[in-house]
């Protein structure tokens, strides 16, 4: 019978190298079922709890930039009327784009809403101002609340 250094004279005489291996105990290959419900409901209590808010900070967004827009809007309006000496504004906004010098650059594109509706020119405005710029919100009807609200210069 071959001892355990007869075989390594062995081995090594061929050009073989044998590792001796040891029996070490399985390492785990993967998650339970317990672990994988655990970590699903965990991700989907934080969605639950995250998303509402994310989509109304995005909501509230757009509504923040389409006031600075027609507030905007409506100051190009008054620059306009200086510069071309008249006391009415126009009747479409896109006029605001065209021309040698623009008052307004980025052409018709520059004239649209957060929500992709186009800011409207009202003459006369609703409160008795020459003019009003106008953003109908999220739903681009007249009326609403909240994202559907109508966003107004004169307001």
């Amino acid at each position: 019978m071959r001892t355990t250094d007869d075989r390594k004279t062995l081995a090594a005489s061929f050009g073989c190298r044998r590792v001796m291996r040891r029996t070490l105990p399985r390492a785990r290959a993967g998650f339970s079922l317990l672990e994988v419900i655990v970590a699903v409901t965990i991700v989907a209590i934080l969605a639950a709890v995250v998303a509402p808010n994310v989509i109304r900070w995005i909501g509230d967004a757009k509504s923040k930039s389409a006031r600075a827009g027609v507030k905007q809007i409506a100051s190009q309006v008054r620059l306009y009327m200086v510069a071309s000496g008249t006391s009415t504004p126009p009747d479409d906004l896109i006029v605001l784009t065209e021309g040698d010098n623009p008052q307004i650059e980025g052409g018709a594109k520059s004239l649209d809403d957060p929500w992709g509706g186009r800011y409207i020119i009202k003459v006369p405005g609703d409160n008795g101002t020459p003019f009003e710029i106008v953003s109908f919100g999220a739903d681009k009807q007249p009326g609403g609340e909240g994202e559907n609200a109508d966003i107004s210069s004169s307001q």
